[in-house]
């Protein structure tokens, strides 16, 4: 017995020791990825050195002789820090994910290529200008001149993740750069799945007429409600018995993966000196995206011949989409132009090789392509384009919903173009010196349609509409709200409009422009904009902090991006709650009327604001969301489903019978007729055995931030239990869906409170100092999950804290983590 303890502890401690020589070898080969930033490296490709100042928050300040050798230390400091993120973000954008994920991505893969964002990439680069072509060389180089000395210097693969999945890596071409910004415009671009999503309503509702509820229109003058999808295509309901079904979850690598609800946004503000306390040009931005880990967003600082640029890049691309010189700041919100159509294509039936045109039959523009995927046979995929735009199979966005039986969808994007010159645009913002300079830049620029805000050091603020903007006919069957006939010519696109008819806001009267991807204007169809825009309540509460106030600062400005009060929630509880508050006898303790007054009690003393730290928060956003839910679910069956985030004008006009919407407190399965307030209280009541479930018995102990968490999730590695608790960062936030301190929540799953969809970048800029100006990301700089830096500016950005961003050279190099020398190879 004794021998057999002896050998059993040996065996034990030999696999303890065995175990630890693993993980420490494991930890030593990923840490060979951690760059050194106090190295130097003779590269290939410079016209002379270049100097790599890290600072303390380990952004890169790039000295140069060249922009030439500037761009290329760009490229070189996004590579070393960032690899791993733009070898992802090439290969969703060429429809390469499945060579190295398998049958996983497969999906994704047949999208890409189906849209030939790589394609189109590549024939883009004949339209830019010979200065932009040999930056973006350039920058190329650099990125090519770290992975060599990657594979010369052995310092492990570039990233740990390059230890697990074995690609072969391609040097990086221009036409990359040109491609990821094109993948950036799809997943800022919601308009095609609120089209499907606008017609699949119109098929499910018993009403389709009360799809103005449903999918409201922003406030203000809109346009004509139109016919349900069905008669207005001129189709048999019947083909449409299954299109409430509802779509399924996406990989976290689909550009669009958080569906219609989560395109891009973002807020600007900007105010002249005459709002200033300070007397220069103030400016804030901070753009919306999807949380990830690391953050779609790096800090750089550049030193060009035309002067110091400092801001946010996008590893991967050469341009900063949001910073400032010393004469000029910009910033981008998602403007919700309209630059997409869905279009029925009738295949004819004699020969399924065509489809109708305006003209009689068509040949379907034809071509194959093979998907190579990871252990398994390749596949191979017809892909089909009309003159409308490429097909795209039923599968992809729930488009089978709403395809009829003999056709197919085809899809016109503007960004679909062989002569997308949208980076160029950047690399003229970088160097411009005036307003005027910054405006014209913007001709360029394709997509996605964006908001462009400038502050100059002159004193003068613009904001401009950028984005080419379909050509559409007056009398167009849809407006483009939903899919229409390919064949019909009023459909059809007349081509782009010219740029001078997208907006523009100059030097305002009031001296303040803004924008938090509301309506901006309010002009007929086809030059609309757009009928579906990406907010309705942060506007207003942004409209009162500039108006409260006769001058602004810098601190001021940077209040109003941390502001955490909800509008929404100000607008709805009068409404919602105005014949339950303070109603009936004190209920018995321990019973659901005794839990639910005291949630009342709660909420009529709370002021709005979505701090972490308050029960309030949970209670109204569970409330909302189940509200909503009862609300339309018996009307709408499964495509409720698609509804979980919740829509406040839509609550709004319910409650308020905006032409007779109140009907939709009547649940139809039930003989008994219900009102408002008996959906309010069901659905309250519904909220609180929720969040008692899950947080306990004691209202007051409940904390939105417990449900509220950051979720910095790895598009990879994020969801597997081996690697989730190194790579994934989750933090405490305040904040909500409506608040200007943006943390948008999924609204469904296991965990339907998390904060996904925030500000990845925050920055504030003052001409009266622009040395005082501040930036923050929501993650750190580096890449790599062993990294200081993979999450130090996470805690800063958690705590609404911001970093110098300073153009002054000695104090980049003032307690810098290290200065990356780049020799010439002779």
């Amino acid at each position: 017995m004794g021998t057999l303890l002896r050998w059993l502890t040996r065996l034990v401690a030999a696999g303890v020791v065995m175990a630890v020589l693993v993980v420490t070898l494991g930890w030593w080969m990923a840490s060979r990825s951690i760059p050194d930033y106090d190295a130097d490296w003779t590269v290939s490709g410079l016209d002379a050195p270049v100097e790599i100042v890290r600072n303390t928050a380990a952004v890169p300040h790039i000295f140069g002789l060249t922009d030439h050798d500037i761009y290329y230390g760009l490229g070189f400091s996004h590579a070393q820090d960032r690899l791993w993120q733009m070898l992802m973000l090439r290969r969703t954008a060429q429809g390469r994910l499945s060579e190295v994920f398998g049958r996983r991505t497969l999906e994704i893969d047949d999208l890409m290529r189906r849209l030939d964002i790589d394609g189109h990439a590549s024939r883009s680069l004949n339209a830019y200008s010979d200065d932009s072509r040999a930056i973006m060389q350039a920058y190329a180089d650099g990125v090519n001149a770290w992975m060599r000395l990657v594979g010369t210097e052995a310092l492990g693969r570039g990233a740990p993740e390059l230890f697990l999945f074995e690609p072969q890596i391609a040097p990086w071409r221009p036409n990359d750069s040109v491609a990821i910004s094109a993948l950036m415009a799809l997943e800022a671009s919601t308009h095609h799945e609120a089209e499907i999503l606008r017609a699949r309503a119109s098929l499910t509702l018993p009403e389709p007429d009360r799809i103005a509820d449903l999918m409201p229109n922003a406030p203000g003058t809109g346009a004509a409600e139109l016919g349900d999808y069905a008669s207005l295509i001129g189709l048999d309901q019947t083909m449409f018995a299954d299109a409430g079904h509802p779509s399924g979850p996406r990989d976290a690598l689909h550009p669009n993966w958080q569906g219609v609800n989560r395109g891009g946004a973002s807020n600007i503000w900007a105010a002249t000196p005459e709002r200033s306390a300070a007397g220069g040009a103030l400016m804030a931005s901070d753009p919306h995206i999807t949380l990830t880990a690391p953050s779609l967003w790096y800090l750089a600082r550049l030193e060009l011949a035309t002067g110091g640029v400092i801001g946010a890049t996008i590893p991967g691309t050469p341009i900063i989409l949001n910073g400032r010189t010393d004469r000029l700041s910009w910033g981008l919100t998602s403007a919700y132009l309209d630059d997409m159509d869905l279009f029925i294509e009738e295949i004819n039936p004699e020969n399924p090789e065509q489809y109708r045109t305006p003209d009689g039959w068509a040949t379907f523009e034809t071509r194959r392509e093979i998907i190579r995927i990871a252990d398994e046979a390749p596949v191979t995929i017809t892909l089909r384009a009309t003159e409308n735009g490429p097909v795209i199979p039923g599968a992809h966005w729930n488009l089978d919903s709403v395809t009829p039986p003999g056709h197919v969808m085809s899809l016109g994007w503007t960004a679909l173009s062989d002569e997308n010159t949208t980076i160029q645009t950047g690399l003229r913002l970088m160097r411009a010196r005036t307003i005027e300079e910054a405006l014209e830049a913007g001709e360029d620029y394709v997509a996605p349609s964006a908001n462009l805000l400038l502050a100059g050091a002159d004193g003068r603020i613009a904001m401009q509409v950028l984005g080419h903007m379909p050509w559409r006919l007056v009398d167009h069957e849809t407006q483009a709200r939903m899919p229409s006939r390919g064949w019909i010519p009023e459909n059809r696109w007349q081509g782009v409009t010219q740029y001078f008819a997208n907006p523009t806001f100059l030097d305002p009267e009031s001296g303040v422009l803004g924008n938090t991807n509301n309506k901006m204007v309010d002009r007929d169809f086809p030059l609309h904009v757009s009928f579906n825009w990406g907010d309705t309540q942060r506007i207003t509460r942004l409209s009162r902090l500039m108006e409260a106030r006769e001058v602004h600062t810098r601190d001021s400005f940077i209040e109003a991006q941390l502001d955490t009060v909800s509008a929404a929630a100000r607008n709805l509880l009068p409404l919602v709650a105005r014949d339950l508050w303070f109603t009936g006898e004190p209920a018995a303790p321990g019973t659901p009327e005794r839990r639910r007054q005291r949630a009342l009690s709660l909420l009529a003393d709370w002021n709005g604001e979505m701090n972490q730290h308050l029960p309030e928060p949970l209670i109204f956003a569970s409330w909302m969301r189940h509200l909503q839910q009862r609300l339309i679910r018996d009307d709408i069956g499964p495509l409720a489903d698609e509804f979980w985030q919740v829509e406040p004008v839509f609550i709004e006009r319910v409650f308020r019978d905006i032409d007779g919407a109140s009907v939709w407190c009547d649940l139809r399965a039930s003989t008994l007729v219900e009102n408002c307030t008996d959906a309010a209280r069901f659905a309250l009541d519904a909220a609180l055995q929720e969040l008692t479930e899950t947080y306990g018995n004691d209202l007051e102990s409940w904390r939105w931030g417990a449900a509220h968490e950051a979720l910095h999730e790895h598009p990879v590695l994020g969801e597997t239990r081996l690697f989730s608790w190194i790579v994934n960062i989750r933090q405490a936030t305040s904040g909500g869906d409506f608040t200007l301190n943006r943390g948008a929540a999924p609204g469904t799953g296991p965990e339907p409170y998390l904060n996904t969809h925030a500000a990845g970048y925050r920055g504030v800029y003052d001409f009266a100092d622009p040395d005082s100006s501040v930036f923050v990301i929501a993650t750190g700089q580096s890449g790599h999950p062993l990294s200081r830096h993979y999450d130090d500016l996470g805690e800063l950005w958690r705590r609404g804290e911001y970093v110098p961003m300073t153009l002054d050279p000695e104090l980049a190099r003032a307690g810098n983590l290290g200065i990356t020398v780049l020799t010439p190879a002779e």
